[in-house]
């Protein structure tokens, strides 16, 4: 019996459904097939810089690998980074700790295992964070850096399969960041938001996104939304893509 496209398309789907749970966080699966905005405002790693002196103590809370507090050049000797994420952790202990950098495990941003006024700088990029504990962390005349991904990251494509799901971080704007921020005791430095493009050329790279960032697609599934996904696979028939937007905002604090 021949099989239909939309069969064809269906078991296609399924298999980056599958690929999905293998790849984890690599990207690299859909490159090509896929395109996001990175023409930000602002640039992170400049304000960073511009603030980072080498005689200041330095944090790079839910540092990931590392890598980019590594770019960053900072003397080990005052330099420190935690992070949460077992297999993580696992990297980092192998690639900070040798360097003499002081490295914490901690997956809970209101308790992070270092005594009070540690730093003259924080700095923090699509991780956790609570203002109240890195004022206490910092040290008088100290800075906060973060660049955060918004409440508002990918809704269009999240109501596209999903169109009753909640937001599942709806705070996370700069409105009420700020104001968090302030009302810790920190003097806002500098505040910016933007919203950027992402595009998508082929349903197939959709449903593996999806299923990568499953928090802000809960429950999602080819089955389960199998006929929106048909609708999407018109949409790239007629229109050649799938079009949403990210979300992010900048703060940068002084305590």
């Amino acid at each position: 019996m021949k099989v239909t496209r939309e069969e064809q398309l269906i078991r296609s789907w399924k298999r980056e459904e599958a690929a999905a749970h293998v790849h984890g966080w690599d990207f690299s699966h859909i490159e090509g097939r896929y395109e996001t905005g990175d023409d930000l405002p602002w640039d992170y790693d400049g304000i960073v810089r511009e603030y980072l002196r080498d005689d200041m103590t330095l944090l790079d809370y839910d540092t990931g690998g590392g890598e980019y507090l590594l770019s960053l050049g900072h003397p080990y000797s005052k330099t420190a980074a935690t992070e949460g994420y077992p297999p993580n952790v696992e990297l980092c202990e192998r690639r900070l700790k040798p360097l003499g950098i002081d490295l914490r495990r901690c997956d809970d941003p209101s308790d992070i295992p270092f005594p009070d006024e540690s730093f003259d700088i924080m700095i923090n990029r699509h991780g956790s964070f609570d203002p109240q504990e890195i004022f206490r962390l910092l040290r008088k005349g100290g800075i906060f850096v973060t660049q955060q991904v918004g409440s508002d990251n990918d809704r269009e494509l999240v109501e596209m399969v999903l169109p009753k799901c909640e937001k599942p971080f709806p705070h996370l704007n700069l409105k009420e960041q700020r104001r968090a921020f302030e009302e810790a005791g920190f003097a806002i430095l500098r505040a910016e938001e933007a919203y950027r493009p992402i595009v998508f050329y082929d349903v197939g790279a959709f449903v593996w996104f999806a299923r990568i960032i499953e928090w802000e697609f809960p429950g999602f599934s080819v089955d389960g939304c199998l006929e929106r996904l048909l609708e999407l696979q018109t949409k790239v028939d007629r229109e050649g893509k799938i079009e949403g937007r990210i979300h992010r905002y900048l703060i940068v604090a002084g305590k």
